[in-house]
C-alpha cells in the first residue's frame, strides 16, 4: 500500500506509478548519502524525462532501429576505428569507466551515476558525429557504417554493466534488446574488452524502456499525493 503524509512522499508511492529502477535512480542521483533532501516533483519528472527517456531510452531505441535498418538486425563485427572519431570515442569510454570506479571507491554514488550519464551523453553525440544515415547512402562507406553500429552496441553493453548495480531490470532489458546473452559479456571484468561481440542480433523492433511523462499532469499528481 502506498502512503504519503503531510509534505512527505514515500518511495513505494513512486514505485507503484513509475517503477523501481527510475525511483532508485532519482533517489541515488539527487539525494546524497546520510543527508536529508527535499523531494521535488519537478525535479523527479525532469530527471525521468531527460535522463531516462531522452538520454538512455532514446539511445537504445535509435541504435536497435539502425542495426535493423542497415544490417538486418545483425551487429557487425569489430573492424577497428575507420571513423575519424572512433579511437577518441573508445578512449573516452575507458576514461569514464575509470572515473566511475574512482567515485564508487569513495562511495560517491551520485557522482558515479553522473559519470555514467556523461558516457550516455557522449554515446548519443557519437551518433551525430558519425551520421549513420549519411554513411548508409554510399556503399564505399559501409565499413564506417559497420563501425558506427558496433561501437554503439558495444557502449550500450558497457552502460548496462555500469547501471546494473542500481537499475538491474533496466540493465537486463538493454542486454536483451541488443542481443547480449552470454554471462561473460555482462560482467564487470568485460568492461575493458572492445572487440568481444560476435554473432549478436538485436531484437526485431526496439522497445522503449522508459515512456516520456506529461510534465504538468505528473507534477500535479505528485503534488496532490504530497498533500494527503
Amino acid at each position: 500500500m502506498s502512503k504519503s503524509k503531510g509534505n512527505v512522499i514515500y518511495p513505494e508511492t513512486l514505485i507503484e506509478r513509475y517503477g523501481l529502477d527510475s525511483v532508485r535512480y532519482f533517489l541515488l542521483r539527487e539525494m546524497p548519502v546520510s543527508q536529508d533532501e527535499i523531494f521535488s516533483p519537478e525535479s523527479f519528472v525532469e530527471r525521468y524525462n531527460f535522463d531516462l527517456c531522452n538520454d538512455l531510452s532514446n539511445l537504445l531505441n535509435r541504435t536497435v532501429s539502425m542495426v535493423n535498418k542497415y544490417f538486418e538486425g545483425k551487429v557487425p563485427d569489430y573492424n577497428g576505428t575507420p571513423n575519424e572519431v572512433d579511437k577518441e570515442f573508445e578512449e573516452f569510454t575507458l576514461e569514464q569507466i575509470s572515473k566511475f570506479e574512482e567515485k564508487m571507491k569513495e562511495l560517491e554514488i551520485a557522482n558515479a551515476l553522473q559519470e555514467i550519464w556523461g558516457l550516455i551523453s557522449r554515446t548519443n553525440k557519437y551518433i551525430d558525429e558519425t551520421m549513420p544515415w549519411a554513411l548508409a547512402k554510399e556503399e564505399e562507406q559501409r565499413e564506417k557504417l559497420a563501425s558506427s553500429m558496433y561501437h554503439l552496441i558495444e557502449n550500450l553493453r558497457k552502460i548496462a554493466i555500469l547501471i546494473k548495480p542500481f537499475m538491474n531490470d533496466t540493465a537486463e532489458n538493454i542486454f536483451r534488446q541488443i542481443g547480449v546473452q552470454e554471462k561473460n559479456l555482462k560482467v564487470w571484468n568485460s568492461l575493458k574488452i572492445q572487440n568481444g561481440l560476435k554473432d549478436i542480433n538485436v531484437i526485431e523492433k526496439g522497445e522503449p524502456i522508459f515512456m516520456r511523462l506529461k510534465p504538468e499532469e505528473e507534477i500535479d499528481y505528485l503534488k496532490s499525493i504530497m498533500k494527503k
